[in-house]
């Protein structure tokens, strides 16, 4: 019987795993992938993703970092092509390293980290939750195993943190609700473009994306990318955004060197969040935590953080978890949380009313 089981190593289920592991909790951290593994990411982080990382996880190491070290912010063209510019400065990294990073400062206190380890679900008994966890064998050195099937087995939780992104199978079993998310698709080459490389641009003209598109640098690779609905139409609008960057900014693009396909949660102006159900409490993107153009990083370090203290908060001396207190707690923790993404898509709306309208059209 673990104390509690998260799923997923992202940035949210390994500060929620190294805070429980702090104060002494039997913890499970399950990621479905091997480690160092691919995330589809801008990769910033914002100041206040610093300021937690450094205090909860120390300095963070030079080998995570890409080129240009310093986000200078980010720049938004709206649907009449008029620049917001939001100077911020943040760091720029690569999620692979940098979420492989966090889950070994987590398994340093002592949770148990099984990757390549899928949660396939959460069956709540009367005091526990009993989790299906599917194991695939690991891989020899040139990538592959001789059994692909993946082993079953059942552990046991007084309680479930599920970090297991936007399209999370856990949330979806027990809010018996359908998928809702955004299907990013970016591409990756060398060249050149008349485009200030420190910050992260965002287009808002719906001719481009479904949601957004975007342009950012990362150790000297130009990166373009789109977010959809329809998976089919991701390399459409992505033609038609890298020959916007060609005709206006005069884009010098090299064969792409790597494309990536990723999800992100659908964010609507009402922020349809949803923090848990029981014993399973959901965070990061699995909870619909996100700013209103993508950056998910800060919210994810904040929720992954504030349901490790709801935990402790519903514990009492025995080792006795009451999940109600639990939830009640993580509510009260992240409500300002959640009303800062509300103002920052007010804030967003109202410099950019078409991506409003373009939004509640869909």
């Amino acid at each position: 019987m673990y104390d509690v089981i998260v799923i997923g190593a992202g940035p949210a289920g390994c500060i929620a795993a190294k805070k429980l592991g702090e104060s002494g909790y039997k913890v499970l951290l399950t990621e479905k992938m091997d480690l160092p593994r691919e995330k589809s990411c801008s990769g910033i982080l914002i100041p206040k993703s610093i300021q937690t990382i450094e205090k909860e996880f120390g300095k963070i190491p030079e080998s995570v970092f890409s080129h240009p070290l310093i986000s200078k912010g980010i720049i938004i063209n709206s649907t009449h092509g008029k620049e917001y510019r939001f100077e911020s400065e943040g760091y720029n990294i690569w999620r692979n390293l940098f979420d492989h990073w966090m889950s070994l400062k987590a398994e340093e206190t002592g949770c148990n980290l099984q990757t390549l380890t899928a949660a396939t679900g959460c069956e709540e008994e009367k005091d526990h939750v009993r989790v299906t966890l599917a194991r695939m064998p690991a891989r020899n050195h040139a990538g592959f195993s001789k059994n692909r099937s993946p082993t079953i087995s059942y552990e046991k939780a007084k309680m479930v943190i599920a970090c297991d992104g936007a399209s999370s199978r856990i949330r979806r079993d027990i809010l018996k609700s359908p998928p809702n998310h955004i299907i990013t698709y970016q591409t990756f080459c060398k060249g050149s473009i008349d485009l200030d490389y420190g910050f992260f641009h965002a287009f808002l003209d719906p001719q481009f994306s479904q949601y957004d598109a975007w342009f950012n640098v990362k150790d000297d690779y130009l990166v373009m990318g789109v977010g959809v609905k329809d998976a089919s139409l991701m390399k459409h609008y992505h033609s038609k955004f890298v020959s916007y960057l060609k005709s206006h900014y005069h884009a010098r693009i090299g064969p792409f060197k790597k494309e990536e396909v990723g999800l992100m949660p659908y964010i609507t102006p009402e922020f349809q969040v949803n923090l848990g159900k029981g014993r399973v409490l959901f965070a990061g993107d699995a909870a619909h935590l996100l700013n209103p153009m993508g950056e998910g990083i800060s919210s994810a370090l904040a929720s992954g953080y504030a349901a490790a203290e709801a935990i402790n908060a519903g514990c009492d001396f025995e080792n006795n978890i009451n999940p109600v207190k639990v939830l009640d707690s993580y509510e009260i923790y992240l409500k300002e949380e959640i009303e800062y993404m509300r103002r920052q898509w007010k804030f967003l709306s109202s410099i950019c009313p078409d991506f409003t309208s373009f939004r509640d059209s869909e």
